[in-house]
């Protein structure tokens, strides 16, 4: 039987989406002063919305860089006990290539997280059930901070335009469900060390996570390392938070399908092919040839791949929903639920919000009004392991353009572009020449910690004072 989970503990963005709550802002913040700093951080503790209960009203969460918990007074010791890839943050050279951030989409050129950009420490998580009662709370946040001596380095403002991102189609549908967690769903279940530090993971094993030496937690504020190594778990209940702001051209896509295709409905399908669902979320697995807007919501993530569609004629193998899930489509026994299982250990459970005004198909293609305006999506998910999780289906799934039976293919969706074959009979079609649709524009890694976290880091001494660049 698995371990029970601490919910009262866990911040509540790894139990819920805040769906209920729309309207939210993520503000990103530099330490000025580490003594007020922390001070605050205490403050906000209290405050923090746990997985225990459902949020009324709004919700707060924070998660914190490395540098920023160097900057807070945590001990060289277990700064030096993060995980390479957490220490290092997500702008490296050898990043870059894993992430496949190159030309518009290199760090130098972000708003935020580059290396021209003041060094983030931590960003606050707003949520809000409407545009008021949002407004109201983030301005006593940054009222807070300010007053504590943080620099509010970006203030992210999210927008609701309701169940489907900015292309049109419906998002977060497939989603990994904890183990132990409400009712199991077969294929999407995964054990908790996936998405939660200090539990087993998939393979029975605890992922890399910050440890504390005993003597550096005098208030036993932190639990015991469950691996038995006498040091205190500053990660435990906590998750590795991936923020990433991803701009969308929506006229380029729009404009893309209608120059492959020929009247409105065929337009609509190839790009339908490229998501792998339609509009409505309906997977093109169950209708292969039209949207359902009537299918039962159960339906839109019971599926598998194999078995209906191994050669992808009714969804494209190098289509977006296949190769960030490939559910039982992988080696060496597809459409097996040994295959599913391979799947789930690269699983990642997504939080992300859009941003900007929506923009009708009609005006993307025309030019028509807010044609020009910023939009697209502040990417966020949690895992426990960013080589295996969120890096691995970056470099291996979304960007290779080797994926599957593939050979010259990126995602047709977020990869920086190539060509897209749909199999078909007698022959199939292919596109070529597919644009960049998606460009990074900023991003940063984060832990995710734990309300004892928190408060062992509010409760720190010493810290460098100065946010730097």
């Amino acid at each position: 039987m698995s371990e029970q989970l601490q919910l009262d503990e866990m911040q509540g963005l790894l139990l819920r989406g805040y769906g209920g709550l729309p309207h939210a802002t993520f503000l990103l913040y530099g330490v000025g002063q580490p003594a007020p700093a922390r001070a605050w951080l205490g403050e906000l503790a209290g405050r923090l919305n746990t997985a225990a209960h459902k949020p009324q009203g709004s919700a707060i969460n924070v998660a914190l860089t490395v540098p920023g918990m160097r900057a807070l007074g945590l001990p060289a010791s277990a700064l030096a006990s993060f995980p390479p890839e957490v220490a290092e943050g997500m702008v490296t050279e050898h990043r870059s290539r894993v992430l496949g951030d190159a030309d518009e989409s290199a760090p130098e050129h972000w708003w935020f997280g580059g290396p021209g950009n003041p060094r983030i420490d931590l960003v606050v998580l707003a949520y809000a059930g409407d545009g008021a009662a949002l407004a109201e709370l983030v301005d006593e946040l940054a009222a807070g901070a300010g007053g504590a001596g943080l620099t509010e380095l970006n203030r992210l403002e999210t927008s609701d335009i309701g169940r489907a991102e900015h292309f049109g189609f419906r998002d977060g549908i497939s989603q990994p469900r904890l183990s132990g967690v409400g009712s199991a769903v077969k294929d999407a279940t995964v054990s908790p060390g996936e998405l939660v530090l200090g539990y087993p993971d998939g393979y029975g094993l605890y992922a890399a996570r910050p440890l504390v030496a005993a003597a550096d937690d005098p208030a036993r504020l932190l639990p015991a390392d469950a691996e038995g190594s006498g040091a205190h778990d500053l990660g435990r209940n906590g998750s590795y938070l991936v923020l990433r702001q991803l701009e969308q051209d929506v006229p380029a896509f729009w404009r893309y399908a209608a120059a492959q295709t020929d009247g409105e409905a065929a337009r609509l399908k190839l790009a339908a092919k490229m998501v792998g669902r339609w509009p409505s979320g309906a997977p093109l697995v169950l209708s292969p040839e039209g949207d359902r807007p009537d299918m039962d919501e159960a339906r839109l993530n019971a599926f598998r791949f194999h078995d209906v569609d191994a050669d992808g004629v009714r969804c494209p193998v190098g289509a977006h929903i296949r190769r960030t899930n490939p559910r039982d489509s992988l080696d060496p026994n597809p459409g097996s639920d040994h295959s599913v299982e391979v799947s789930n250990h690269h699983r990642l459970l997504r939080r992300g919000r859009s941003y900007g005004p929506r923009l009708q198909i009609a005006d993307a293609l025309a030019g028509g009004p807010g044609a020009d305006e910023q939009r697209g999506l502040y990417f966020m998910c949690l895992n426990t392991n960013l080589p295996r999780q969120f890096e691995f289906v970056q470099q291996t799934w979304v960007n290779s353009p080797k994926f599957g039976s593939l050979y010259d293919e990126p995602d047709p969706i977020v990869a920086p572009g190539g060509a897209f074959s749909m199999p078909g009979a007698p022959v199939r079609r292919r596109v070529t020449g597919v644009p960049r649709f998606v460009t990074v524009r900023g991003g940063a890694y984060f832990l995710l910690p734990s309300v004892a976290a928190v408060r062992y880091l509010a409760a720190l001494s010493g810290g460098e004072p100065g946010n730097s660049s």
